[in-house]
């Protein structure tokens, strides 16, 4: 469209010089053109196409960050919070366990006991999650980039992260319930 025709529509033009070499010499040049042209056309926001480009994704990229930042915080409450079941549990059935192990259960099986029991929690929870997430994907649509609303490796996946990330915080308290002393945890209450 011709700048005449232009006029009417817009009070300003738009240039995009490509070049090679660095941009000041580059910006000089295209200044030095237009004042060739008319003398009295000013020359304003010169930018180059990677700042455009940085600055239209700077809010998306500001919320993806914050919103990893935050899930990254949920995730480490998580398992603070599974950590503090799971050895109030083992607490609660320190006396049980001193009763397994005076009956002739082995330190593994009562390890393995407890991390059954946190992965037990943690599937369940996993389930339910999935369910949920499953319903939520509607309101989260436009967030979601390269990924399905559906995408059934990303619900699997981050299951199996979340699981992975409960057993770690069953296994201090496991190691713990596996170390009871029997005589100790009968003679306790």
């Amino acid at each position: 469209m011709s700048y005449a025709g232009a006029v009417q529509i817009a009070r300003s033009m738009v240039f995009v010089i490509r070049g090679n070499g660095d941009m000041s010499s580059i910006v000089a040049a295209a200044k030095a053109g237009l004042r060739e042209v008319d003398r009295n056309t000013p020359v304003f926001n010169v930018q180059s196409v990677e700042a455009i480009v940085n600055a239209s994704v700077a809010q998306p990229r500001l919320n993806t960050f914050l919103l990893g930042v935050f899930a990254a915080i949920a995730l480490l409450l998580a398992s603070l919070g599974i950590y503090g079941v799971v050895s109030y549990s083992v607490a609660q059935r320190t006396q049980e366990i001193g009763v397994r192990m005076a009956l002739g259960a082995r330190s593994a099986d009562v390890f393995g006991l407890i991390l059954r029991e946190g992965a037990a929690l943690a599937l369940i929870g996993a389930m339910v999650g999935i369910a949920a997430a499953s319903m939520a994907t509607r309101l989260i649509q436009s967030w979601l980039f390269g990924i399905d609303r559906g995408d059934l490796m990303t619900f699997v996946l981050t299951s199996v992260g979340l699981i992975v990330v409960s057993l770690a915080a069953s296994y201090v308290p496991a190691r713990r319930a596996a170390s009871v002393d029997p005589l100790l945890a009968m003679r306790g209450e």
